[in-house]
């Protein structure tokens, strides 16, 4: 339809003119401006819509189209127009533009849509200028303008009226801020008139601060300076004391120091003496040696002649320098003790050679003898065998060890704590020097214990000579430093006691772990028995006392001892956290009977076999005997014959042969039944081991070597 058309022109009309292109600011709503409140007002007809109408009906000669009856079509359409112009907002100055620049050329309209629209010619520049709505007189006729609808003149005015109550509105804030701005910066510059005040006020302040923390500074420094020449003057009143204390100390030093070189002048003469003492026995010696000689002894001879060469080139070095030295000393006395020890061994195998010949001539009187006490002795064994059944019959078992084992066990402890006394006072000393020296001998002691294993048979020889030298009052390297047991007067028991401690604490431990070990260690401890007894006795005593059932003892409670002490004394171990485990205590007891029964069968391959063994394979049927004699104890008297007969039965069987057949035998039909009746269900894995191997042994007539055993390939490694 044409209305609909000339709508859509107005719409474009209203979108191009300078309203429809406003454009946006974020800061209109802080500032406090309504841009929208003008449009969001409902539009009324403008006041200016009658005066234009007026001037319009003036020119009657300028109308293109007849207008309708304006008293039927005015209000309808002004209230229609109404309506729209509210929803929306526009320009009047393109919205009349655009509504009034319709051609005159138009086509003619019908009745119908003079109802609804009417066109109108007016003048664009009378109707641009809203002042004055008076015609102006003009010699030419003024151009013709269009009225489209009588709604686009009620918009026009509607949109001037807005644009005037805007521009009020606008003018009044406009006032109101530069009301307010000029109240802001009368209330800005009163604030930095104050803020000035201030200022000067502070820096007036910190004038008069600074001037006083000025003051206060000389005022410290002088008082410092005061401080310091005081504390100068007291430096140097220290600085001279000590000065005459260290003139003092250095004359006493040089005392001292003459003192010593005194006395070392002493000693050095002293050991140049002994030196030259030592030099004439070795000589003496070496004589006795080549006249008793003959040429089976020529190696002898040689060995003599070699120790007078070392000798003499001590003396040779000693004479060229100042004095000799302990270490030269050490060396000369060394090497006269192996003259001793060398001109000991030719006369005793000249003595030897000697006994050989008469052993010859009494040898089948011997073998008569001896098997006619054979007979006698295995008559007697089956005697004292049968009374012994017969005996534990009628009487039971001992509950205890006999007095003559009970005295020797005592005896051994009391001879351990007199050497504990002996070096009393090297273990309490408060002296550096000696608290070093009692470190460095127990480490010289008992690292070689440590090092001891089966790797090879050279190896084991070293540990042993290191331990046999430290024994031997002669110096060894321990840790890069050289010790001897000559630095201390209680060093050698010293040295003894924690020797014999650190190879019980090898069976409690490592033999507990590895039972193979227990070869090598006691084969080295048999070596060290035989040479040197006293550690021997220490080494029984640490192990009675840590193991009371190698003796075999059964300590009895006695009145007044706690349940701690007397587990203590049975061997367990006691700690805040409680007493050790069962299994625990019968693995460090099974460790220490396996050593024990490892040290009483073997010896020193590089010992002197013609002496007897200080404690060898009679010691073993002893300790055998006497645990058949008491009671069993649940638990532990099986596990130990078991580790007993396990290392040392093979020895056993090979020196007794039948009597240990009828031992076995004894234990098996006799002994085993009252360990089994004492032994509870949950002791039992003990007992079964026993039981099979004594089975396995009477059945097959025979016990294997024990696992770890030294072969003969073993000393060639």
């Amino acid at each position: 339809m044409p209305a609909e058309s000339i709508r859509w022109d107005t719409i474009e009309a209203l979108k191009n003119s300078p309203k429809g292109k406003l454009h946006y600011y974020t800061d209109w709503v802080e500032n406090g401006e309504d841009i929208l409140g003008g449009c969001n007002e409902t539009p009324s007809l403008s006041p200016l819509s009658g005066l234009i109408l007026k001037k319009q009906n003036l020119r009657p000669q300028l109308n293109v189209r007849t207008l309708g009856s304006p008293s039927r079509d005015t209000s309808p359409c002004l209230s229609e127009d109404a309506h729209i112009s509210s929803s929306v907002p526009t320009s009047p100055h393109k919205t009349s533009t655009a509504l009034l620049s319709a051609p005159s050329s138009s086509p003619p309209v019908t009745s119908t849509e003079q109802d609804e629209e009417h066109v109108v010619e007016v003048d664009e520049e009378d109707f641009s200028d809203t002042e004055a709505l008076s015609p102006v007189p003009s010699l030419s006729p003024p151009p013709t303008i269009s009225l489209l609808s009588p709604r686009a003149t009620q918009m026009a005015g509607c949109i001037r009226i807005c644009e005037e109550r805007h521009r009020a509105k606008a003018k009044a804030e406009l006032s109101l801020r530069q009301e307010l701005q000029e109240r802001l910066v009368a209330t800005v510059a009163s604030r930095e008139s104050e803020q000035l005040k201030r200022f000067e006020e502070f820096m007036e302040l910190k004038q008069r601060q600074e001037y006083q923390t000025m003051r206060d500074m000389m005022e410290k420094e002088t008082q410092e300076s005061l401080g310091r020449q005081e504390k100068l003057k007291e430096e140097h009143r220290h600085r001279m004391k000590i000065l005459n204390l260290r003139l003092r100390e250095a004359e006493q030093q040089r005392l001292r120091e003459a003192e010593l070189e005194k006395q070392r002048q002493l000693e050095g003469r002293e050991r140049l003496r002994t030196l030259n003492a030592i030099q004439e026995k070795l000589l003496q010696l070496n004589q006795q040696l080549e006249s008793g000689a003959t040429l089976d002894h020529a190696s002898y001879i040689t060995r003599g002649n070699q120790l007078c060469s070392l000798v003499s080139e001590v003396v040779r070095t000693t004479a060229e320098g100042d004095f000799p030295s302990v270490e030269d000393v050490t060396v000369a006395e060394r090497a006269l003790h192996d003259m001793k020890a060398l001109v000991g061994a030719m006369e005793e195998e000249k003595a030897q050679l000697e006994e050989r010949r008469k052993k010859e001539e009494a040898e089948e009187e011997d073998r008569k003898k001896q098997a006619e006490l054979k007979a006698q002795e295995e008559e007697q064994k089956k005697a004292a065998a049968a009374s012994a059944k017969e005996k534990a019959r009628k009487q039971g078992l001992q509950t205890s060890a006999d007095d003559s084992t009970l005295s020797w066990y005592k005896e051994l402890q009391d001879s351990a704590n007199q050497c504990a006394q002996a070096f009393e006072d090297l273990n309490s000393t408060k002296d550096m020097q000696v608290k070093k020296l009692r470190m460095e001998l127990q480490k010289a002691a008992t690292i070689p214990v440590s090092q001891i294993s089966s790797i090879s048979g050279s190896k084991l020889r070293e540990i042993f000579d290191k331990i046999d030298k430290l024994l031997s009052a002669r110096p060894v390297v321990s840790g890069g430093k050289t010790v001897s047991t000559t630095q201390h007067p209680s060093a050698h028991e010293f040295v003894c006691y924690k020797l014999a401690e650190k190879f019980v604490k090898q069976g409690e431990e490592e033999v507990a772990s590895h039972h193979e070990a227990a070869f090598p260690i006691a084969v080295v401890a048999a070596g060290i028995w035989e040479l040197h007894p006293k550690v021997g006795d220490l080494i029984l005593a640490h192990l009675h006392k840590k193991c009371p059932y190698a003796v075999p003892h059964y300590p009895p409670m006695k009145d007044g001892t706690s349940m701690e002490d007397y587990q203590r004394i049975l061997g367990y171990r006691v700690e805040d956290s409680g007493v050790e485990e069962q299994d625990s205590f019968l693995k460090r007891m099974s460790g220490m009977i396996r050593l024990y029964a490892a040290i009483i069968q073997l010896r020193w391959p590089y010992g002197n076999k013609n002496t007897p063994d200080p404690h060898g394979l009679n010691h073993g049927w002893r300790w055998l005997a006497q645990m058949l004699n008491m009671e069993p104890l649940a638990d532990i008297t099986a596990t130990l014959l078991f580790d007993f007969l396990e290392v040392c039965g093979h020895a056993l069987m090979k020196q007794y042969q039948s009597q240990f057949w009828k031992l076995l035998l004894l234990i098996k039909e006799e002994y085993f039944p009252r360990i089994e009746a004492i032994t509870s269900t949950g002791q039992m894995g003990a007992v079964i081991r026993l039981k099979q191997f004594l089975e396995k042994c009477l059945r097959t007539k025979q016990i294997s070597p024990p696992e770890g055993h030294l072969t003969s390939a073993f000393w060639g490694s």
